[in-house]
């Protein structure tokens, strides 16, 4: 039978596990927010030349 209190001693997380995490975190990732506020000022620009 599995000693759960003995593996989760023996447990070290993977190194690519944590690097991947702090590749995903530390990227400047455009969201649906800064989509629409890019859209709104291209509509603007695009009114005022007009």
């Amino acid at each position: 039978m599995i000693n759960f209190e003995e593996e989760l001693k023996k447990f070290r997380p993977s190194l690519e596990v944590e690097e991947a995490e702090d590749a995903i975190y530390n990227q400047d990732m455009t969201d649906m927010v800064d989509l629409l506020v890019n859209m709104i000022r291209e509509s603007e620009d695009k009114t005022d030349e007009v």
